[in-house]
């Protein structure tokens, strides 16, 4: 009874078209924003902001990037993880070769370089899509993984491949501390965020749509294929980049290229598809499965008192892991945010049957 639209009239084709017409979701995200914002800080531990917040928001940042590609415009990627990379190495060389270059510059303009990378590798979009495109796009996870660990110019000529920043400081804050780090990481996630929800609403998110569900009848009613794929690869590869240089300034500090591999890029392909294609919200929920499950299955043996060995504690974490990849794609081949879609309709029918 609490979730219903009665009595919630609309006067203007702005009220109509907002982001979120029901009030009870603008009260509700609101809500959640308040909350991270205010109450998170105050009540976090250490421990919870390093391990599980933090890398909680950056990679949903990397996810929201890579859904719309995938779940948007139906471009299969796997190389999310190079394209983090050249976010992170640009910004890293952008911070230490230029004189007072402002941390958050720096990080937008390492997102900006990985948007040129990204429709560089987007051009065989035009003509190959599927598996196809996603081999083609595994090859640039492979030329970045080469060339960062190869080419001593990238890493400002460290001979391990190795490097690190100082800390942030940004307008007279100096973002080094756990909590400081995450309110950072926060407002990238929220103005991003709102970006992108405005951004697949648009115009330019229905073409992306159109080219997913059919490209050749998109193409005949006028959407141009070329500046549809080329335009998610774009927005994709930002988003992804920003991510990653915050992935390498806020969360880990120091990296080297093994930070950006394969299994970074495969991480956020999970996120995408168990939370949910085609959806922002299921980004975050995608993020929050493939961060907190792990370290929860890690702890549970502990929490209950159960004598086993570390080895196959981690075995069965990994093992329990993909099972419940398996049957959530089983269950709800969806993801998460089609759950989430169901109980809000729910609640609107209910105590209705019908």
């Amino acid at each position: 009874m609490l979730y219903r639209e009665n009595g919630q009239f609309k006067t203007s084709y702005t009220a109509d078209q907002q982001i979120f017409p029901i009030a009870q979701d603008r009260y509700l995200i609101g809500a959640l924003v308040a909350a991270a914002f205010v109450i998170v800080p105050l009540i976090a531990s250490e421990y919870a902001l390093r391990a599980l917040l933090i890398p909680f928001l950056i990679l949903s940042l990397a996810a929201l990037g890579l859904n719309i590609l995938v779940g948007y415009c139906g471009q299969i990627s796997l190389g999310t993880g190079g394209f983090m990379a050249v976010g992170a190495y640009s910004a890293y060389n952008l911070f230490v070769r230029i004189d007072g270059m402002p941390a958050v510059l720096a990080i937008l303009l390492g997102g900006v370089f990985a948007m040129a990378f990204g429709v560089l590798f987007g051009i065989p979009s035009l003509r190959i899509k599927g598996l196809y495109l996603a081999v083609a796009t595994l090859a640039a996870q492979f030329f970045c993984d080469w060339a960062f660990l190869r080419i001593k110019w990238l890493t400002n000529d460290s001979s391990s491949g190795s490097v690190s920043v100082p800390d942030l400081v940004v307008a007279g804050w100096t973002v080094n501390s756990p909590i400081d780090k995450y309110l950072f990481c926060l407002i990238f996630v929220v103005v991003f965020g709102v970006m992108a929800k405005n951004l697949v609403r648009g115009h330019t998110g229905r073409e992306w749509m159109a080219i997913r569900d059919m490209d050749v009848a998109a193409s005949v009613i006028g959407i141009r294929p070329v500046f549809a794929k080329l335009s998610a690869f774009a927005v994709s590869s930002f988003i992804v980049g920003v991510a990653g240089a915050l992935w390498g300034f806020v969360h880990l500090g120091s990296w080297e290229p093994a930070a950006f591999n394969i299994n970074r890029s495969f991480d956020l392909l999970f996120m995408v598809i168990i939370g949910g294609l085609g959806s922002i919200m299921g980004s975050f929920f995608g993020a929050a499965f493939i961060v907190m499950v792990p370290i929860v299955l890690d702890n549970l043996p502990n929490w209950f008192g159960i004598p086993i060995d570390t080895a196959l504690a981690s075995h069965l974490a990994f093992m329990i892991f993909g099972s419940l990849i398996v049957f959530f794609l089983i269950v709800e081949p969806h993801g998460l945010a089609r759950l989430w879609s169901i109980g809000k309709e729910k609640l609107r029918l209910w105590p209705f049957p019908h």
